[in-house]
């Protein structure tokens, strides 16, 4: 058993269908073989008494002659087959008294001065039995043998022994083998094809329900529709559940968002407000740390509004229009450095998620790229292909910039930091985008850019429509 459990375990994580392909095989297989080892024992045995019969006859007839009035020692004469005439033929009889000299045995002409083996054992006196068994010719040939006593009386008792060649069961089995074995492959086939189409047949509602899924997860499906099975309708019934129950969550999860978000900044405002009127330090102290609490409320209110929304199936959004309009946006707000922004976004990209994180995430990078670059700044795209069940895109945003050191990258990912306090910013921007691209199981990294600034490389969840 310890060794199967390496090869269950191996199994354990393979489709159904593989699973039960697999197992029909190997069943099916065990099976024929087994039957196969029956009906080839079945037939040898049928084949040696079939043979055996033939001996037998040939026994009888030399026991009728010799049983027939007469000196018993006369010669026998032929028995009706040719065969046995012919030297070393394979076909042999062989008459004489128990511990008979060689000189004292009768024979058919084609034992050529030979001797057929004794299948008696030695020391075995019981007297009258038939007995079958296998030995060798005088050249060495495999013969079945068949042993007959007869008891004459006063004239004493006789061994008869007549035997043919073994070769003649060994091409009949090996003929039936050849037919039993063409025979069965071809009902393995048979059985082979016949269960493959039972699999796919009764697998298919659960290949309907995953497809039903994952229309869901595309965005061209709210709900599981159509008829299932009674032992799959269920299943489908709680997955329909289980989505209205969540979307009625993030719902509720939206709601208290806004709701929080009204209820703290409208205090924060007339602090603020109030501080603003102040000159004295007290009231710049309270505008600093006003203004940090609106940025720390606005961030962690952005957090949980991305939380539930990154939780939400089905729902779909366009790249290249998202993208071109930040492009058009940031190329305006930027004008003065007449900054030249390239797009290459297929127009079929689509992100699986809210329009709005991606405006978030794509629009704190384009900032940054375009807040650094000297006159350029490419945005482009590439389909990652590692997981068809999950598939994703990179957004890649380079600019020609002075860059960033390798050691610093990873520091500038962090909450709040800022590399240059000469430029406008809270320092939230990348690592809003960072941690929204992980609640979407996404990431982000910065790199070296081909133009010589910075590249930032945004891997969302995604494929082509």
């Amino acid at each position: 058993m310890s060794a199967l459990r390496p090869i269950l375990k191996r199994f354990a994580s393979r489709p159904i269908a593989v699973r039960l392909a697999v197992s029909s095989v190997f069943w099916s297989f065990a099976i024929l073989l087994v039957a196969g080892l029956i009906l080839l024992t079945l037939y040898r045995d049928n084949t040696e008494r079939a043979f055996d019969q033939r001996l037998l006859v040939y026994a009888n007839t030399l026991a009728s002659n010799l049983v027939a009035p007469g000196d018993p020692d006369r010669d026998l004469g032929p028995i009706g087959d040719p065969r046995f005439e012919l030297p070393l033929s394979g076909w042999y009889w062989q008459v004489a008294r128990p511990n008979a000299k060689p000189n004292e045995i009768r024979s058919s002409k084609s034992l050529f001065g030979g001797q057929v083996p004794s299948l008696a054992m030695s020391g075995d006196n019981r007297f009258g039995q038939i007995r079958r068994g296998y030995g060798k010719a005088p050249d060495e040939r495999e013969l079945r043998i068949i042993e007959r006593d007869i008891d004459l009386g006063e004239d004493g008792r006789y061994i008869i022994r007549v035997a043919g060649p073994a070769d003649e069961i060994d091409v009949g089995v090996r003929d039936f083998l050849f037919a039993l074995t063409i025979t069965f492959a071809l009902l393995g086939l048979a059985l082979g094809f016949s269960t493959l189409m039972q699999i796919r047949f009764g697998l298919r509602p659960l290949a309907k329900l995953r497809s039903a899924l994952g229309a869901i997860r595309r965005g061209e499906a709210e709900r599981i529709v159509g008829e299932y099975p009674r032992d799959i309708s269920p299943l489908a019934s709680e997955l329909n559940l289980l989505l209205d129950t969540n979307r009625e969550i993030l719902e509720r999860a939206r709601t208290q968002v806004g709701n929080l978000a009204h209820a703290l900044k409208t205090p924060l405002s007339i602090i603020m407000n109030e501080a603003e009127n102040a000159p004295d330090e007290v009231a710049a102290r309270v505008r600093e740390q006003a203004t940090l609490m609106r940025d720390q409320v606005n961030y962690y209110l952005d957090r949980a509004r991305a939380a539930a929304l990154a939780g939400t199936l089905g729902t779909l959004t366009d790249v290249e229009p998202v993208i071109g309009g930040l492009a058009r946006t940031f190329a305006k707000i930027y004008r003065d450095k007449d900054l030249e922004v390239e797009l290459a976004i297929p127009p079929d990209l689509r992100f699986r998620g809210e329009k709005q994180d991606l405006e978030e995430m794509a629009g704190n990078l384009i900032d940054n790229a375009a807040k650094w670059a000297t006159r350029k700044v490419e945005i482009t795209s590439e389909i990652i292909r590692e997981d068809d069940d999950r598939p994703r895109f990179r957004l890649l945003i380079d600019d020609d910039g002075p860059g960033l050191p390798e050691a610093a990258r990873a520091e500038v990912l962090k909450r709040g930091r800022r590399l240059d306090e000469t430029k406008p910013g809270s320092g939230l921007g990348l690592s809003i985008v960072s941690d929204l691209a992980a609640l979407y199981r996404g990431s982000l990294r910065l790199e070296a850019a081909p133009l010589g600034g910075l590249r930032a490389v945004l891997e969302l969840p995604g494929d082509r429509g």
